[in-house]
């Protein structure tokens, strides 16, 4: 058996033998467990704001950087497994604020579904509202964390350890993960904390305690498969999942092969990022990834096309991330859609005029049908701003601090696009674009011309065949496909040279240059986006370049790179059951190679400048 192989069975072993080994609990908080949840369910809840007008605006972190404060680590565990093991009858409960954004298609907060549109989420996909939508849905399950967690700080009969605790929850802020960043030395782009140990010992006002680690998966009390619409596996399976090992109820995650994968596609995560904070500067197309026919040859990505990806990846094959409607049950979904929003709040320092245009709706959600004209007052249903019935728009959400929170690239700055002088905010622009610099751009060229300019690398001149005269050309595939095409989740993959022959290597193949993750429901009523063309991109560049550096390549100029990728450029398609997909077997699929000249940065806060048209170069497929 190959290496690989028994690496991947052996973590399977572990994590199986572990869930067998101890029981699922939560945190004995004892008898009054659940009073604050139950206290504040009568009425409808209203998303406030949680920023402290006496004081700095609390951050949300990196998630390993909140793990380094052990008392907002340990409270934000006890928060969560206070959440997961509420009754799921309750509003407030972990399974019905993550409901809302699928299964089990019910109302929360009194806000009924439009009729014919009981089988669909509240949640808004293939939209302008896209980004504007999740702002208020992660802040409103910060709040109810943030109010559980205050209710723990507050049960520690030692004074001391009481006041201690009471601090640390006072500028509590949920974290994100950024799964585009590398990683520090030694460790995977997935979390340990996440991916790592099925159960967890935490010391709180009980006492140290060994519970589920409420970040590695959440279990349903109970499973109902009729709340799945009896759609299999997801109707028999305890506890969500991530790479599946079975379809069968004692499945078991491959937190391994997610690790994996996304190792492998970081690169082409960070040069995504990269291109779309450097050339995204309309907001309808940065925000969603509905196709637009008359999209430059430039601008076929957008933020929800790479979420998607991330979405994939992390459900591995039929795993709850990788589908639409069960996906928010999986604890690394907000851990996931908090680093969505700060992408999102770091362009819009860098993209402030730009906003939402009115668009249609072309696909249904609980209270949207397809047609219904979308604008920056349409109203973000379930999210009540006020007790009178009043919701939240993308205009009232538009600044995140409006809702109490912030992140390291934009803390203090107005994002409304108002707020500010000139000189105010070209200072935010050159942080987050040295930000961006730092965090996303190392795969690019300019990131060798940014180390030569600056000094950090001396010795290394940079290649006149990759950066000449300050310029260089970037490689695109642009891709766009039927968003249902196959029926569910499926990957579009490329390769330079050999495609393995177990698609479920593809995704961490060594010739693997990314991927394009189409991110949809199972076959179900309700859900159908048949006919919905969506469109995303796989940077070629990284690759290619690395390619130059090896001397296999002459340049990155198109008299080298064309007939190179006529050659060797390769397509897998693999749907989330398994199945590998003929090119020819799925509707509306075209891939398409572009490049574009563009100017290298000469200083660490400014971003590379793309030509405003691309080059055509040949249809893939």
């Amino acid at each position: 058996m190959a290496p690989t192989v028994w690496y991947l069975l052996l973590a399977v072993i572990t994590v199986a033998t572990a869930a067998l080994s101890q029981q699922y609990t939560g945190y004995d908080f004892g008898p009054d467990a659940h009073r604050l949840l139950k206290r504040q369910t009568s009425g409808p809840w209203v998303l406030k704001s949680l920023a402290d007008t006496d004081g700095d605006l609390p951050l949300r972190q990196e998630i390993r950087t909140l793990e380094k404060d052990s008392d907002q680590w340990t409270l934000y565990l006890l928060g969560l497994s206070k959440m997961q093991y509420t009754n799921q009858s309750d509003p407030l409960s972990w399974y019905q604020i993550t409901g809302i954004h699928g299964v089990p298609f019910q109302s929360w907060g009194g806000v009924n579904a439009t009729n014919g549109n009981e089988m669909s989420g509240y949640c808004t996909h293939i939209s302008v509202l896209f980004p504007t939508w999740h702002r208020p849905y992660v802040s409103l399950y910060e709040n109810i964390l943030y109010s559980v967690i205050q209710d723990i700080a507050s049960q520690w009969e030692n004074v001391e350890d009481r006041t201690r605790y009471q601090a640390a929850a006072q500028n509590f802020r949920i974290p994100y993960w950024d799964w585009a960043a590398n990683p520090p030395s030694g460790e995977s782009v997935l979390p340990k904390s996440i991916g790592g140990d099925a159960f967890v010992d935490v010391d709180g006002p009980n006492g140290k305690q060994t519970i589920a680690n409420p970040l590695f998966s959440y279990r349903f009390k109970p499973l109902d498969g009729l709340d799945f619409l009896e759609v299999a596996p997801w109707d028999v399976w305890p506890s969500t999942v991530r790479a599946p090992t079975t379809n069968t109820s004692s499945a078991q995650s491959n937190n391994t092969w997610v690790e994996k994968a996304l190792s492998q596609n970081l690169v082409s995560l960070q040069q995504r990022l990269y291109n779309l904070f450097s050339n995204y500067g309309n907001y309808t197309e940065f925000s969603n990834e509905g196709w637009i026919p008359d999209l430059t040859n430039t601008s076929y990505d957008s933020l929800e096309s790479v979420h998607d990806t991330v979405h994939n990846i992390a459900g591995g094959g039929t795993g709850h991330m990788a589908y639409i409607p069960f996906s928010a049950f999986d604890p690394v979904f907000f851990l996931h859609h908090a680093n969505v929003d700060r992408l999102f709040a770091m362009w819009q320092a860098l993209f402030p005029d730009s906003w939402i245009s009115p668009s249609k709706a072309i696909v249904n959600s609980f209270t949207t049908s397809a047609g219904d004209v979308q604008d920056s007052k349409t109203a973000l249903t379930p999210f009540y701003a006020k007790p009178d019935g009043t919701f939240w728009d993308s205009n009232m959400v538009r600044d995140p601090k409006v809702l109490g929170y912030s992140y390291q690239e934009v803390a203090g700055a107005s994002l409304t696009g108002k707020g500010g002088g000139k000189g105010e905010r070209r200072r935010l622009q050159s942080r987050v674009r040295a930000a961006v610099n730092r965090l996303y751009g190392q795969p690019s060229p300019a990131s060798l011309s940014l180390k030569w300019k600056g000094g950090l690398s001396p010795g290394v001149k940079v290649p006149a065949s990759l950066v000449a005269d300050g310029r260089y050309r970037e490689w695109i595939a642009n891709i766009r496909v039927d968003k249902q095409a196959l029926g569910g989740p499926f990957v579009i993959h490329l390769f330079l040279d050999s495609i393995p022959e177990d698609s479920w290597h593809w995704a961490f193949a060594e010739d693997s240059v990314g991927s394009m993750s189409v991110f949809a429901a199972p076959a179900m009523s309700g859900m159908d986006m048949r006919g919905l063309h969506i469109s995303g991109t796989v940077p070629l560049t990284a690759a290619l370049k690395e390619r130059v550096l090896d001397e296999k390549l002459g340049s990155l100029e198109t008299e080298d790179i064309e007939p190179y990728l006529r050659q060797h450029l390769k397509v897998g398609i693999r749907t989330a059951e398994g199945k590998t997909v003929e090119v020819g077997q799925v509707p509306g699929l075209h891939i398409h190679v572009v490049s574009s000249g563009v100017r290298a940065p000469t200083r660490e806060d400014q971003l590379p400048a793309w030509d405003e048209e691309g080059t055509s170069h040949f249809d893939f497929v």
